[in-house]
């Protein structure tokens, strides 16, 4: 199995603790792995990871926000800013032509489901500013402003604390266009 973001030399070091290691250590953790892997399933919501059913923002949460994310992972992103109250949609992919992946393979049913069965004003989409998010993000758009409801994208442009001689064209042509009225 290959884990990202784990290179050749940390892999190596792992494998070396793995089999340097108490067996009993190396038996608690493959256990730990495998109940997790049997234990953790996507809330029937939100397609958040959960050990439940539903998840605890889909429980405690009744926000008319939705935020259609990516992946789970991006929901901590998300969660990070304080005070902003929303709940979450994951599709578990992006609309990616070059990896045979439509609008079939993500979770757009199931959002056009819970939509239809809410009073929801607007939908956020958070996807990564990338050509599979711009798609996704697009198609998204395009199915809801007919149900009228606002869709809108996160802005984009230049970092805090970063340089304007360092930024790329689009970045500064995108944080151009999301300007904003001091």
């Amino acid at each position: 199995m290959y884990l990202p973001g784990v290179g050749y030399k940390t892999a190596q070091r792992y494998a070396y603790q793995i089999l340097n290691g108490d067996e009993e250590e190396v038996k608690k953790l493959a256990s730990t792995i495998l109940e997790a892997k049997e234990k953790i399933k996507l809330c029937e919501e939100c397609g958040n990871f959960t050990t439940e059913n539903v998840c605890n923002i889909c429980k405690t949460r009744k926000s008319k926000i939705i935020c259609v994310v990516k992946e789970p992972k991006d929901i901590g992103c998300i969660e990070k800013v304080k005070n902003f109250d929303c709940i979450y949609h994951v599709l578990h992919g992006c609309i990616s032509p070059l990896d045979n992946k439509g609008p079939n393979d993500i979770r757009l049913k199931e959002l056009l489901q819970r939509i239809s069965k809410g009073e929801y004003e607007e939908v956020i989409v958070a996807t990564n500013p990338d050509v599979q998010g711009e798609a996704t993000a697009m198609y998204i758009a395009k199915l809801l402003k007919p149900l009228g409801l606002k869709v809108t994208r996160l802005a984009q442009g230049i970092s805090m604390g970063s340089e304007l001689e360092y930024a790329d064209e689009v970045t500064l042509s995108k944080a151009i266009e999301a300007r904003r009225e001091l």
